[in-house]
């Protein structure tokens, strides 16, 4: 199983808020870049196709209240996958650390090619949130 992270990143969000926030797949297209098309999505799963690349389908797995999300693969995937939200308390009441992991089963070629991508799209996942939760739409 390969292991890809995001870097631990400071929401301006209670870890309450953001649990909230990350247990419902409704919330998750205002996160995602503009080569994610085509997003269908309920609380509880969703689907989308990656512009020239593959065809994802997620859905909730487990739910630890206001420390982790872990969502897995549904449906159509090319390989299979898990991610977890991992939310931890901020230095404050009301602000948190996000980090993503990502474990895939990935053939060490897969891995070469997929590392750096996922790694970028999983930090633009946690800054797009950041953004989002400041109020600023950067």
């Amino acid at each position: 199983m390969t292991r890809i992270e995001s870097d631990k990143t400071e929401i301006a969000q209670s870890p309450e808020a953001v649990f909230q926030f990350l247990s419902d797949f409704n919330n998750f297209q205002q996160l995602m870049p503009e080569q994610v098309t085509d997003w269908v999505s309920d609380t509880e799963t969703c689907s989308f196709n990656i512009k020239g690349m593959a065809s994802l389908g997620m859905a909730m797995d487990s739910k630890t209240p206001n420390s982790e999300v872990k969502i897995k693969r549904n449906g159509k995937a090319p390989f299979d996958f898990f991610l977890y939200c991992n939310i931890t308390p901020g230095a404050s009441p009301t602000t948190s650390n996000l980090q993503l992991a990502f474990d895939a089963d990935l053939n060490p070629f897969l891995k070469m090619m997929a590392e750096k991508p996922l790694t970028n799209f999983l930090n633009l996942l946690v800054k797009k949130y950041q953004s989002l939760a400041s109020g600023s739409q950067n």
